[in-house]
C-alpha cells in the first residue's frame, strides 16, 4: 500500500480550490507512479468524490464505464447506455444536487484525448455549457506529461484559459525520505536507497528495510521479474516515438559526456539535431540543463552541461542498460559485482551532492548560513570545480561548499583545498563576505572540528 507522505504544499492548494465558492478546474499530472492517485484519494477522503479512470480502450467503452460509475453511486436501479454522448452523462452526473461541492477526476485524461483527438474541444463544451456555473470541482490527471501539456496546458488548447490551476506532481524530497521506513536507518543507508529510488514513492516501497543496498538492488532491479528491470522503456515509450533516440542520448550522458558538442560527437549527429530530443527530456524532468553559478546569461551560456535528474534514470543507464547482455544471460553475479566497485564514486557521491542542496535550501530558510542567499548552484572553470556555490546577488554575501560521500571523516585538508578554489570564482571580488560550508557523510575529524570551531566564516553541516 502506497504510504501517503510529504504533499502539503500540493495538499493545501488542493483544499484551497475546494474552499471556492465559484467551480474550479485543476490540471495535476506528473511521471507514472509519482503518486498523483494517492494525492487524490487522500485529498477526497471525506468529500463527496467520483472518480473515474480512462482507459486505452474505446470511447464507447469509457462512455460504458463512466455511466456505470454515475449509476452505482447515485443508486440507480439500472443503467442506460441508451445516452451515447458525453454531454448526456455529465448532465445526470451534476443532475442531483449536494450540499458540498461535488468533485469530479477523471485520471489518466489524455487516453481520451488519443482514442478522440476532439475530445479536449467536447470537454471545453462540457465545462462551458454544463459544469463551470455548478457546485464542482473537476480535476484532470494525467501521467503522460507531453500528451498532458498539448491537450490542456499548451496555448493552442481548447482548455487552455478554462483550468483555475494546475500540479505538476514532483518527487518527493530527501527530508522526508526517512518517513518511508518504520526503522530508523542511518543517514548514509538512506542516501544510498535514494541515490537508487529517487524520491518517487512506488520505488521507495519497493525497497524493504534492510540495510544491505546491493541486495535490494539484486532483488528488485536486476529480477527480470521486476517492473523496475525495464521501467525507463514503459516511462518514454508511451511519450516519445523514437524511444531509441532518447535512449542514445540518455546513456551517453551516463557515460559522463555533458557538453552538448561532446553527446553530439560521442552519437556522430550534429549538435543542432539534438536539440529538440534534449528539451523534449528536460520538460519529462529526465534532464537538466546546468551552468557555473556566476554566468550572468544563463540561457546563452556556452558553458551548459547536461546531468540526468532522475537518480533512478541515471542508475539504470549507468548499471542496467550497459550490462542488459549480461542480464539476460544470467549473470547477475558479474553485474552486481560491477556495481559494488562503482555505485559509490560513479553514483552516491553525486547525488549526495544534491542531497546537500536541498540541505542548503533549509539553512537558508532556518537562519543557520548567517545571511540568506538567491542563488545556489555548482561552480567550475576548465580545471576545477566547487560542489556548491550560494551567494546573495543583491548584497556581497557568498559561501562555498564542498560534499564528500567517503569511508573516512573529512580533514583539514579539504577546506584548505576549498579555500584555494574559491580564489578563482570571479564576483565581487573586491568586497565580497567569504564563508565555507563542509558536508561529510562521516563526520570530521578532530582537527577540522577544533579549527572550524576557532572559525566564524567555517561551518560543519
Amino acid at each position: 500500500m502506497e504510504k501517503f507522505i510529504d504533499r502539503e504544499e500540493e495538499m493545501e492548494f488542493l483544499n484551497s480550490e475546494y474552499n471556492k465558492k465559484e467551480s474550479s478546474l485543476v490540471i495535476l499530472y506528473g511521471r507514472r507512479r509519482i503518486g498523483k492517485t494517492s494525492l487524490i484519494k487522500e485529498f477526497g477522503k471525506d468529500k463527496e468524490m467520483l472518480y473515474f479512470l480512462a482507459t486505452e480502450e474505446s470511447e464507447t467503452q469509457n462512455k460504458m464505464q463512466l455511466s456505470t460509475i454515475i449509476f452505482e453511486q447515485m443508486n440507480l436501479q439500472s443503467v442506460d447506455f441508451s445516452m451515447k454522448d458525453w454531454d448526456s452523462i455529465f448532465k445526470l452526473l451534476i443532475s442531483r444536487k449536494t450540499k458540498n461541492k461535488k468533485i469530479i477526476v477523471i485520471d489518466e485524461f489524455q487516453y481520451l484525448g488519443k482514442i478522440n483527438p476532439a475530445f479536449p474541444s467536447i470537454f471545453q463544451r462540457i465545462w462551458d455549457t454544463i459544469l463551470k456555473d455548478e457546485n464542482v470541482m473537476v480535476i484532470l490527471c494525467g501521467s503522460l506529461i507531453n500528451m498532458m501539456e498539448s491537450q490542456v496546458l499548451n496555448y493552442s488548447s481548447p482548455l487552455y484559459g478554462r483550468r483555475t490551476g494546475q500540479i505538476k506532481l514532483k518527487q518527493i524530497p530527501f527530508k522526508n525520505y526517512n518517513e518511508f521506513f518504520t526503522k530508523n536507518l542511518s543517514e548514509k543507508s538512506l542516501i544510498e536507497k535514494y541515490a537508487v529510488t529517487g524520491g518517487v514513492p512506488k520505488y521507495i516501497e519497493s525497497f524493504t528495510e534492510g540495510v544491505n543496498i546491493y541486495n535490494e538492488i539484486e532483488k528488485n532491479i536486476l529480477n527480470k521479474q521486476s517492473y523496475l528491470y525495464e521501467e525507463p522503456y514503459f516511462l518514454l515509450q508511451h511519450e516519445v516515438s523514437e524511444v531509441g533516440s532518447y535512449f542514445s542520448i540518455i546513456k551517453t550522458i551516463a557515460a559522463g559526456n555533458k557538453k552538448m558538442g561532446n553527446i553530439a560527437s560521442c552519437l556522430s549527429v550534429n549538435p543542432t539535431n539534438l536539440s529538440k530530443y534534449i528539451q523534449t527530456l528536460i520538460n519529462l524532468d529526465i534532464l537538466e540543463r546546468e551552468v557555473p553559478i556566476t554566468e550572468e546569461n544563463p540561457e546563452k551560456s556556452k558553458k551548459g552541461r547536461y546531468n540526468i535528474k532522475d537518480n533512478y534514470i541515471s542508475f539504470w543507464f549507468q548499471f542496467i542498460y550497459p550490462n542488459k547482455a549480461f542480464l539476460e544471460m544470467g549473470n547477475n553475479e558479474f553485474v552486481i559485482e560491477k556495481i559494488r566497485n562503482h555505485f559509490i564514486d560513479n553514483h552516491v557521491s553525486f547525488v549526495y551532492e544534491n542531497v546537500c542542496k536541498e540541505k542548503m535550501l533549509e539553512y537558508n530558510v532556518s537562519g543557520k548560513l548567517g545571511f540568506t542567499f538567491d542563488k545556489i548552484g555548482r561552480w567550475w572553470n576548465n580545471n576545477e570545480e566547487i560542489d556548491i556555490v550560494a551567494m546573495d546577488s543583491n548584497g556581497s554575501d557568498i559561501i562555498f561548499g564542498e560534499c564528500k560521500y567517503t569511508n573516512k571523516p573529512m580533514d583539514v585538508d579539504v577546506l584548505f583545498d576549498l579555500e584555494n578554489k574559491s580564489k578563482n570564482v570571479e564576483w565581487k571580488n573586491e568586497y565580497r563576505k567569504e564563508k565555507y560550508i563542509l558536508f561529510s557523510v562521516n563526520g570530521y575529524t578532530k582537527r577540522l572540528t577544533e579549527l572550524a570551531e576557532n572559525r566564524d566564516d567555517v561551518i560543519l553541516a
